[in-house]
């Protein structure tokens, strides 16, 4: 980073500290970071979710588990409604 950009960017959180805007900045900032952070883990446990019935429909299909079974195993980890 050249010294432009960092009197930039210092000149920047000063103008932001001084207009009073650090609390909105630091709410909203927050908002973003939780809302990227529910969405990645909500991919992964979808992910999860799909490896897991691919893998109950194997071994269904090669007969180690009874399809009955394996309506027991999907239907006992269902996600909870969130907030």
């Amino acid at each position: 980073m050249n010294t432009l950009a960092q009197s930039e960017f210092g000149a920047f959180w000063t103008q932001v500290v001084e207009h009073g805007y650090l609390p909105w900045v630091l709410v909203i900032g927050g908002i973003v970071i939780c809302s990227i952070a529910k969405h990645t883990s909500n991919a992964v446990i979808g992910v999860a979710r799909e490896r897991t019935r691919r893998e109950i429909a194997a071994f269904i299909a090669e007969g180690s588990m009874s399809p009955d079974q394996g309506e027991k195993l999907m239907s006992a980890g269902r996600p909870r409604t969130s907030c």
